[in-house]
């Protein structure tokens, strides 16, 4: 070790504390104010979050989720004979709907044909020939809301938002498929014939 190296190891046992030199130097603390940065005098993101949540709060617990427009349709036996909102469905468009998880995922509890098996649940019917078994009216009539044919039916609604338990705030008011889209996966179950 060098001369300086040496100096400084005996330096505590002959002089006591080391130094001022090579203390750390203390910080210089200006007094904070709430809400601004020290360094820059700018005001903190932090307080304008708080005051933006604390200005919105009353808005936002008596906001009531809005309810989104759902076609109007008429029940006659077992099924809604005109399309939901006059509009002629699309199978391809149904097709992409029926195995969207996010969407329609109605192989999360059907056997659908033409989608991978193992990822196909069989909680309910397969739907293998369902456009044979089934009217254009009573597949409609069971997309939009199965139970008013089965009331203790586990299928859920898709195109209805009242009455619904345990539905997540982001999905209050809204149907789970547009009239559109159900049209759309009529029109591919009605392709379903074998």
């Amino acid at each position: 070790m060098g001369s300086l190296g040496n100096r400084l190891l005996t330096w505590p046992a002959r002089f006591g504390s080391p130094p001022l030199t090579l203390r750390p130097r203390p910080k210089r603390r200006e007094p904070r104010r709430a809400g601004v940065f020290p360094a820059s005098g700018r005001a903190s993101p932090l307080l304008f979050t708080v005051l933006a949540c604390v200005a919105l709060a009353p808005s936002i617990a008596l906001a009531q989720p809005a309810v989104e427009a759902l076609a109007k349709f008429a029940i006659t036996g077992d099924t809604i004979a005109q399309p939901l909102g006059g509009a002629k469905g699309d199978a391809a468009r149904g097709k992409t709907l029926a195995f969207d998880p996010e969407r329609g995922n109605c192989t999360i509890c059907h056997p659908v044909p033409g989608g991978d098996a193992r990822a196909q649940g069989d909680v309910g019917p397969t739907l293998a020939g369902v456009g044979a078994r089934l009217t254009e009216g009573q597949l409609r009539l069971r997309v939009v809301d199965g139970t008013r044919i089965n009331p203790d039916t586990i299928m859920p609604p898709y195109h209805r938002v009242e009455g619904l338990n345990r539905v997540g705030p982001r999905w209050q008011g809204k149907p789970v498929l547009s009239a559109q889209e159900v049209e759309d996966i009529v029109a591919f179950l009605g392709t379903l014939r074998q």
